[in-house]
C-alpha cells in the first residue's frame, strides 16, 4: 500500500481548514504513515476465528435490578433541605433568568 504523501496531507489540512507549514507536513505525513502501518500490522495478525471486541476481557452488567425499599418522604426530605419552595428543592438562581 502507497504511503500517504506530504500533497495529500496538504489536502487533508485545507479541508480541515489547517494552515500547516511546511516540515509539519513532512513530520504528519511521516506520523500518518506509521499509523496505517501499526493498523495494518494488527490486521495482517488477527486470525478469522478471532472474534472482533471492544474489550480485552469480557464485561458484564454490575447494575442491581431496580427494587422498591422503603425511603423517606418528600416531606422528611424537605425538611432537611437549606430551602424548599412548592414541594421543591430551592436553588440559588445561576443563569439569570427569571
Amino acid at each position: 500500500m502507497p504511503g500517504i504523501t506530504r500533497e495529500e496531507v496538504a489536502h487533508l489540512a485545507r479541508l480541515s481548514r489547517l494552515e500547516l507549514k511546511s516540515e509539519e507536513l513532512d513530520h504528519f505525513a511521516e506520523q500518518l504513515n506509521d499509523i496505517v502501518d501499526a493498523v495494518a500490522r494488527v490486521s495482517e495478525i488477527a486470525a478469522e476465528d478471532v472474534p472482533p471486541t471492544s474489550h480485552p476481557l469480557p464485561l458484564t452488567n454490575v447494575m442491581r435490578a431496580d427494587e422498591v425499599r422503603p425511603s423517606l418522604s418528600p416531606d422528611e426530605v424537605l425538611a432537611a433541605a437549606p430551602a424548599a419552595e412548592e414541594q421543591r428543592f430551592r436553588v440559588p438562581q445561576i443563569l439569570g433568568e427569571d
